[in-house]
């Protein structure tokens, strides 16, 4: 009985040994269709890029490139990574996304080649295990700065207006230099609201020779256009200042001008005065023209004195809807310096240019609005024949309200194309009837190179109360693209 129950004992230990011999045999083979009996060896694949091969981007709004990996990973110090052969930085965060870090300092118009070598980035769990290498291609987009005039078009523009002209030029598909309209034409309050949302002021605040027609400037509690103390402190902090007008004539010829404001406008529906009168001595346009004009030049001589140039923007939007391609009663320029044709304003712009440089006026920036297509071409023609000329014009403008990225980025190119050797700046901006105006970071983003941006005042937007909202006013000043006024030098 112990002889059998030992060989039988034997013969199931026997077995067993044979059954764990056979699993683990099948085992091996398992493992070999695996990776020969090794744990797999994880791989680091990139999944996403934000700039895809090839792409055209705007230079200065080029600051990140962001890539999309399949497991978390890590930058290794001082590792390969490479924009035109010099090293530049890399971050991760704690998702898949790596970080590259593009210095803020691209050219336009150049091509790049970034470059990541092997092993400048890994896996967080095993750093020896590294993310391919990667090389991208891209180029930035041309600016046009080369073929923009280097001086004023005034050849006997003050060493100020100078200065003030090669900073914008300087700063052209840089970034954009970003200013406020006065609240009511004659001080800084809108720039004060900016500062108290924001922490910065406005680069630039612009002024409006609106209500200067008012006889006895200053009386009755009205604006007193002669004591330039806001401009000047504006100034004087270091701010660049604006300066457009509002030309309103009377009513009719008969009509008398109140110190109240009242019997003025600039509606060619409300008033009789034309401006193909002022070319004519004698008329009471032509008298009322030359009077305006020499209470404006009296002011900015005033300000020419102490050393302050500025923009000037006078007649602006002058062809109004008078391009749009149906015949409609409504298809009229929208004031007075308009109504009367293309002829007749070009006319109006250059008289006044050569009465200015008459009078010894040569700190101004000089800029004209254009209405491009009025943003839709297929309605309305294009307005080039309402430009003066380019010895007229330092820069071409462009108003716009409740227009999205997108649509800022097409007038830019459009207008920029048209006039080439002219800087292309926003002259207007704010809400319209299409909603909120597109943040100035998309706008740049999106090809929009505006020199510099003004938004309207009075739109009951947010703690500024003007035509962009507090989110609007917070996205520009708190963009590094955007120039505020601490940031100014010229």
């Amino acid at each position: 009985m112990k002889t059998k129950h030992l060989s039988y004992y034997l013969f199931m230990v026997l077995m067993a040994l044979n059954v764990s011999f056979v699993l683990t045999a099948c085992g091996s083979d398992d493992d070999e269709d695996e990776g020969g009996g090794n744990t797999p060896t994880p791989t680091i694949t990139l999944l996403s890029q934000s700039i895809q091969e090839g792409a055209e981007v705007v230079a200065s709004a080029t600051t990140v490139l962001t890539l999309g990996y399949n497991t978390t990973v890590q930058p290794v110090t001082n590792g390969d990574i490479t924009l035109n052969g010099t090293k530049i930085q890399a971050k991760s965060n704690s998702t898949t996304k790596m970080r590259v870090d593009i210095p803020l300092d691209l050219e336009a118009g150049k091509s790049y080649i970034l470059r990541v070598g092997k092993g400048a980035i890994v896996s967080t769990a095993n750093n020896t295990i590294s993310a391919p290498e990667f090389t991208l291609n891209f180029t930035t987009k041309a600016t046009g700065n080369k073929n923009i005039a280097t001086a004023p078009v005034n050849a006997n523009a003050t060493e100020a207006a100078k200065r003030l002209y090669s900073y914008f030029k300087d700063q052209y598909g840089q970034k954009v230099i970003s200013s406020v309209m006065a609240d009511v034409n004659w001080n800084n309050k809108n720039a004060e609201k900016i500062h108290t949302l924001t922490g910065k002021y406005p680069a630039m605040n612009c002024y409006d020779f609106i209500h200067i027609y008012v006889p006895n400037q200053g009386s009755n509690g009205w604006i007193d256009y002669t004591d330039i103390t806001p401009v000047k402190q504006w100034s004087e902090a270091g701010g660049i200042v604006q300066l457009m007008w509002h030309f309103n004539v009377p009513l009719s010829e008969a009509t008398q001008v109140l110190t109240n404001g009242s019997g003025v406008d600039c509606n060619p529906s409300k008033t009789s005065f034309r401006a193909k009168n002022v070319f004519t001595e004698g008329t009471w346009e032509n008298k009322w023209f030359y009077q305006e004009m020499d209470k404006v030049v009296d002011v900015i001589l005033k300000l020419q004195a102490q050393g302050i140039a500025a923009t000037w923007r006078p007649f602006h939007e002058g062809a109004g809807n008078a391009n749009y391609k149906q015949q409609a009663n409504w298809a009229k320029a929208w004031f007075w310096w308009g109504y009367d044709g293309a002829d007749t304003y070009k006319q109006l712009w250059i008289t006044m240019y050569d009465y200015f440089q008459k009078k010894g006026v040569n700190n101004l920036i000089w800029i004209w609005t254009t209405q491009n297509y009025n943003g839709d071409s297929s309605k309305y023609n294009q307005d080039t024949d309402w430009y003066p000329g380019d010895q007229y014009v330092d820069m071409v403008a462009r108003d716009l309200y409740g227009c999205n990225a997108a649509t800022n980025a097409q007038e830019f190119s459009e207008i920029q194309s048209t006039y080439p050797n002219k800087m292309v700046v926003l002259g207007e901006c704010g809400k319209g009837d299409n909603g909120e105006q597109g943040k100035i970071s998309d706008c740049w983003a999106s090809g929009a190179l505006w020199g510099h941006f003004m938004v309207w005042y009075q739109g009951g937007q947010g703690s500024t109360n003007t035509m962009c909202s507090d989110v609007w006013w917070s996205d520009a000043m708190s963009s590094e693209l955007v120039i505020t006024r601490d940031e100014v030098a010229y």
